[in-house]
């Protein structure tokens, strides 16, 4: 069966075949490197230290902190990004600031995820002596594997139009995870200085 012709000289199947592709190298992408970062925190000794404390007590009360605010950023994007996207109810037409305010959340709990990170693969490894630290570790590595392969989509001509939410979700979702594994655990623990 041959393809039809449209009138801007693609084919009628190329659009969907071209869509699925660059959907497949942005979670390949992802996948690489969630795996990577995985291998890497598994395969290396860690320090048992931190390298700063960004004026904290110690590194989980850092790590606690900028997760948390990290959270409360991505909580903004979720709201931002229901707005542009005409999905939050009663709130109308977004306004222009939505967009900036959307980019930028999400740029700085990114870079507030990094400090944690680096002290989760360098200073502790990937930890599986228990449930709670292996879904940890397992949801970290999948954090840096999904925001890598939403950043890739959203540079990829002709994704699906569902891939996008799809991808930012599972970017909230993982570092919901993440909150829930650590800085709720640590800010519910009575022995540990929060700051």
């Amino acid at each position: 069966m041959e393809l039809g012709v449209k009138t801007d000289g693609s084919r009628s199947g190329e659009k969907t075949h071209s869509a699925g592709a660059g959907f497949a190298v942005a979670l390949l992408a992802g996948a690489a490197v969630a795996l990577s970062l995985g291998v890497y925190a598994k395969a290396h000794d860690p320090a048992a230290r931190p390298l700063f404390t960004l004026g904290f007590s110690g590194m989980l009360p850092m790590k606690a902190w900028l997760t948390t605010a990290a959270a409360v950023l991505l909580l903004v994007q979720l709201t931002t990004a229901l707005w542009m996207w005409g999905r939050l109810p009663g709130a109308g037409s977004a306004p222009a600031w939505t967009a900036p305010v959307h980019r930028w959340s999400g740029t700085l709990a990114f870079v507030l995820t990094l400090p944690v990170a680096l002290h989760c693969i360098w200073a502790l490894g990937f930890a599986s002596d228990e449930t709670r630290t292996l879904v940890h570790s397992l949801v970290g590595c999948g954090f840096y594997g999904a925001y890598a392969a939403k950043m890739l989509g959203l540079r990829t001509r002709r994704l699906p139009a569902w891939a996008l939410p799809v991808l930012g979700s599972t970017v909230l979702l993982c570092l919901l995870v993440l909150w829930l594994s650590a800085s709720l655990w640590f800010f519910t623990r009575p022995d540990i200085p929060k700051f």
